[in-house]
């Protein structure tokens, strides 16, 4: 019986061996395994503003390395916010917004080549491309940079080329998709009879050479816009009738979110030279909010926020089976209404922060920051590949002419530092030089070649300094009011 029993603990501890040895095999190592998100602090949030309540799966809020916008509500138009970064706390009622579009605002989206520049697509049907002074608004902004018209229905999609300046695709619920040429206006590419129903999104590929969207009819589609070519397709990628998302990845695979026939969220990822099943489809739970993807391609971390939901979970994509691997849930109590992503130059990397997230909720925006835990206070060169800059790869005459480029990247090694933003560029045909260019028309083919283009920007210049001047003249004003009323009310007091 000793002897029996000695075996027996024996063959147990060889058990166990193995099981642990299995257990190893089975936890994927991963740097990306403990990272967690924490809120920031109430006194770091943008308070006591008023989250557009439109029913568009959109992100209703944009951020760069200097400015968060968000779409809030407005009566008798659209409008958003633009706070910059350290402007935090509560947001007054009476501060200036962005307010020249006549319908709700549906989607906005920073240029990744000029920190002040913004584009925003409205229920108007129009597109319109912003500049933001330097320091953020003074007073309330009315009149865009550039109007891009040419939809017959509402404009729900804006997202600019990753690489080439200048250059920004919309799409509208008429089923069509605008590329323009911001210098000049012009909407150099048109999409049309590739959609039958409405886009649900859009996303440009690295180099911004393809494009794939995902559409109403359960199809998502890779596109070579310049070609006006569908290069691959999947009809029914997703079963269920709800919204679906699809963006490409840094090796050119596509990942898309949906609903399963049974209204199971799913998480799926695509080849794109073999779209007849999907490399890996992952189930996740029966909620109905939209899921809204982020990906940051150096670390290849996909992100996953649905709209309505109290969470964000994000997955790890690697180049072996089963290619998406499950890292962690960040939950909160509070459901978001929409989402911002920073991009990777706006990140503390003292800090070991890999992603920011600008949750809304219905009356606030709160920062979101997700962190790698490591000991040291070097900087992490794994965590912090060279990433995108700033600095465009093309000009967008370039890109339409059929030329590609990647994108140029910069080291965060001392933190982003940013460089002066040039002035939103102008060029030959641009509609701000229409009025100048018929004062110049009579004129010898001398001048004609001269740009007309500095005396408009000192104009412009001057107009905002007057009416930066006027509002300040309104406030003191509106101050001295106050002060004349709160004697009286004293004076009276005092009797």
């Amino acid at each position: 019986t000793v002897s029996n029993t000695i075996i027996d603990v024996t063959s147990g501890w060889a058990l166990i061996s193995a099981l642990s040895t299995d257990m190893r095999r089975v936890v994927r190592q991963s740097k990306f395994r403990h990272v967690f998100g924490q809120a920031v602090k109430n006194d770091q949030c943008y308070d006591d503003i008023r989250v557009s309540r439109v029913t568009w799966d959109s992100a209703f809020c944009a951020v760069n390395p200097k400015f968060v916008a968000i779409i809030i509500e407005a009566s008798g138009g659209g409008a958003f916010l633009v706070l910059p970064l350290h402007k935090t706390g509560r947001i007054d009622k009476s501060y200036p917004t962005v307010c020249g579009h006549t319908g709700p605002v549906l989607d906005i989206d920073w240029c990744p080549h000029n920190d002040q520049v913004i584009a925003s697509g409205s229920e108007d049907c129009s597109v319109m491309v912003w500049q933001i002074p330097e320091n953020g608004l003074v007073t309330s902004m009315s009149e865009p940079v550039v109007v891009l018209e040419g939809h017959s229905k509402r404009v729900g999609i804006i997202t600019w080329h990753p690489t080439a300046r200048n250059v920004l695709l919309s799409a509208g619920c008429d089923n069509q998709i605008f590329i323009w040429n911001v210098g000049t206006g012009e909407a150099m590419i048109t999409l049309e009879d590739m959609h039958p129903d409405v886009i649900y999104n859009v996303c440009w590929n690295r180099n911004g050479s393809l494009i794939c969207t995902a559409c109403k009819d359960k199809s998502i589609r890779v596109i070579d816009p310049r070609k006006e070519m569908i290069v691959a397709e999947k009809e029914k990628a997703h079963e269920g009738a709800r919204p679906m998302r699809a963006i490409f990845l840094a090796d050119g695979n596509v990942l898309t979110t949906g609903f399963s026939r049974m209204s199971e969220r799913q998480l799926a990822l695509w080849n794109i030279q073999s779209m007849d099943e999907p490399m890996t489809v992952n189930e996740m739970d029966t909620s109905n909010g939209v899921l809204l993807p982020f990906y940051d391609p150096d670390t290849n971390v996909v992100y996953l926020c649905g709209k309505g939901d109290s969470s964000i979970r994000y997955f790890e994509i690697t180049d072996e089976a089963p290619y998406v691997h499950y890292l962690n849930t960040f939950a909160t109590k509070e459901p978001q209404r929409g989402m911002g992503y920073m991009t990777k130059r706006g990140l503390d990397v003292n800090k070991c922060e890999i992603a920011r997230f600008y949750k809304l909720h219905e009356r606030k925006c709160e920062p979101i920051v997700m962190t790698v835990p490591r000991k040291s206070d070097l900087f992490q060169d794994d965590l912090y590949p060279d990433t995108a800059g700033p600095d465009p790869a093309l000009e967008a005459e370039e890109w339409f002419e059929g030329k590609n480029g990647d994108p140029i990247l910069i080291s965060l090694k001392n933190g982003y530092v940013p460089g002066k933003n040039r002035e939103f560029k102008v060029v030959k045909k641009n509609i701000l030089d229409c009025k100048a260019t018929k004062n110049t028309e009579n004129s010898s083919p001398a001048n004609k070649s001269a740009s007309p283009t500095p005396s408009i920007k000192s104009e412009a210049k001057l107009e905002e300094i007057l009416k930066e001047i006027k509002s300040l003249k309104d406030l003191v004003s509106s101050q001295e009011k106050r002060i004349i009323k709160l004697e009286e009310q004293m004076s009276k007091i005092a009797i």
